[in-house]
C-alpha cells in the first residue's frame, strides 16, 4: 500500500541532520564516521544505526529484534542490511520507506537492543558488574 499524504509530509524533513539529532538524543549515544562515508551511531562502543552520508542504495540501517526482521524486509523499500543482516539489521532504501513516527520508535528500539547487550557484556559472573579487584596491603 502506498504511503498516505500524511506519511509523505512527515518524511520531508527526515534527513541526515534529523537522524543525527534523534540518535544522539539517546543517553550516552556517540557518532563517528566509518568506512569513508557512513555515519555510525553507537552505544557502549557497539553500533545501533548507520546512516549513509553519500547517496547510494541505502539511506539508513539499524538493528531490529529477530522476531521483526522478516516482517520488515517483506515491506517495500526495506531490505536486509548488507553485511549485517545475519545480526538482524535492516536497511531503508530511502527516507520514505518508513513513516517518521515508526522510524523514531524503531531507532529507539535498536538503541535499547544494543544497550541491553552492552550492559550484559559489562556484567561478570552471576550478574555482578565486572570490575578490577583492588588489593590492600
Amino acid at each position: 500500500m502506498p504511503p498516505s499524504h500524511a506519511d509523505l509530509s512527515a518524511t520531508t524533513d527526515m534527513n541526515i541532520d534529523w537522524v543525527r539529532r534523534h540518535c544522539l538524543s539517546f543517553p550516552d549515544a556517540t557518532e563517528s564516521v566509518q568506512w569513508g562515508n557512513d555515519l555510525v551511531f553507537k552505544i557502549g562502543g557497539e553500533m545501533f544505526s548507520v546512516a549513509a552520508l553519500e547517496p547510494g542504495a541505502h539511506w539508513l540501517s539499524f538493528k531490529c529484534a529477530p522476531e521483526e526482521f522478516t516482517e520488515l524486509v517483506e515491506r517495500g523499500g526495506i531490505v536486509p542490511a548488507p553485511y549485517l543482516a545475519r545480526a538482524y539489521w535492516v536497511a531503508l532504501e530511502s527516507a520514505g520507506a518508513m513513516p517518521r513516527p515508526e522510524l523514531e520508535r524503531r531507532l529507539r528500539e535498536a538503541y535499547d537492543l544494543v544497550a541491553a547487550r552492552t550492559r550484559k557484556k559489562r556484567k561478570g559472573p552471576a550478574g555482578r558488574t565486572a570490575s578490577r579487584r583492588s588489593t590492600t596491603r
